[in-house]
């Protein structure tokens, strides 16, 4: 369900405990999950209040992921406290600056920053992935499954489940095996923060990377280049696949997984943003879908991706694609 933004009861308590008593508790912002961000302020000194209630949420991978960033120097928000009983983290400010905001406010600059993005996965790919689960092709399969689950469904469409369940093991399997890197999983235009004062990997403040994994380090990339909620052109994706590859030494298999990678994620992504219509009372994400399907089946053009693509189109009529969702809401 959608949460309304007041601070959590607790709020002020936990923030005594902790030296911020009698800070000004702000709305921040909201997510597609049950977490919600308050900025805390005290005279010139702020920080970020995240509210994760434990009852929904488990808030230690994103303590751990945070910690594993850090450490292999990489900016997320430092962790000034925590109550995992109470479900209140707080957290570095780092500002308002997002990437997709610069990039509006500087539209000639839309190169050079997707191109430092695309640099910090460079150095990011060439560290170490520490513990993190692995992201196998049981994961693979189970966040593809949300599209049957839940797009189908809201569209009157039974599912063929064997045949989509044969189609993706055989664009995923070949690559399924490659967790050499860490994947933060939702690496996008508004969840980087462009930090003032800061430079090189640290001018970049990575968000909501609590379910990071160790992966292909093909899936980051097209997640920030395939992104959800802004348009980038297949010119500059063209461009910064070619400038990964070449700073890496990658080849052909890259880019298939590149390929493979991208349609899956988006994908979830069309089941993703149902369920959240559906079962949480979030319908502004209904307005993402056709950008969704476009993506897709750009992805789904490429030759490797035949099984998936020909599932598509025996399953999947062009009137329950784009066009559900471009009816008024």
């Amino acid at each position: 369900m959608a949460t309304a933004m007041i601070p959590p009861g607790q709020a002020s308590a936990f923030l005594s405990r902790h030296g911020w008593g009698g800070a000004e508790i702000l709305p921040l912002a909201g997510d597609a999950s049950f977490r919600r961000y308050f900025r805390v302020k005290r005279g010139e000194a702020s920080a970020v209040l995240m509210d994760a209630p434990p009852q929904y949420e488990d808030s230690r991978p994103f303590l751990a992921v945070a910690r594993h960033l850090d450490a292999i120097g990489f900016r997320a928000p430092r962790i000034l406290a925590e109550d995992l009983g109470e479900g209140l983290i707080l957290l570095e400010d780092f500002g308002d600056a997002r990437m997709r905001e610069a990039i509006e406010l500087a539209p000639e600059r839309e190169r050079q920053i997707y191109e430092q993005a695309v640099d910090l996965l460079i150095d990011l790919h060439a560290a170490p992935c520490g513990s993190l689960p692995p992201y196998d092709i049981a994961v693979y399969q189970r966040e593809a499954a949300l599209f049957p689950e839940w797009y189908m469904p809201a569209v009157g469409l039974d599912a063929d489940s064997t045949g989509y369940t044969s189609a993706w093991e055989a664009a995923l399997l070949p690559i399924a095996g490659d967790r050499s890197t860490t994947v933060l999983r939702d690496y996008h235009a508004e969840n980087i923060m462009l930090v003032a004062g800061r430079g090189g990997v640290e001018h970049f403040g990575l968000l909501d990377f609590q379910d990071a994994l160790a992966g292909h380090p093909a899936y980051d990339l097209a997640s920030v280049l395939e992104d959800a909620r802004r348009d980038v052109t297949a010119e500059i994706e063209r461009e910064m696949i070619d400038h990964y590859m070449s700073a890496t030494g990658q080849g052909a298999r890259f880019e298939r997984a590149y390929w493979a990678l991208a349609a899956q994620r988006n994908t979830r992504i069309l089941g993703v943003f149902t369920r959240l219509w559906k079962r949480d009372n979030k319908p502004h994400y209904r307005r993402f879908q056709p950008r969704m399907w476009g993506l897709l089946e750009r992805d789904l053009s490429k030759p490797l991706l035949s099984p998936v693509r020909d599932w598509f189109d025996a399953n999947i009529p062009v009137s329950a694609r784009r066009a559900p969702w471009l009816e008024p809401a």
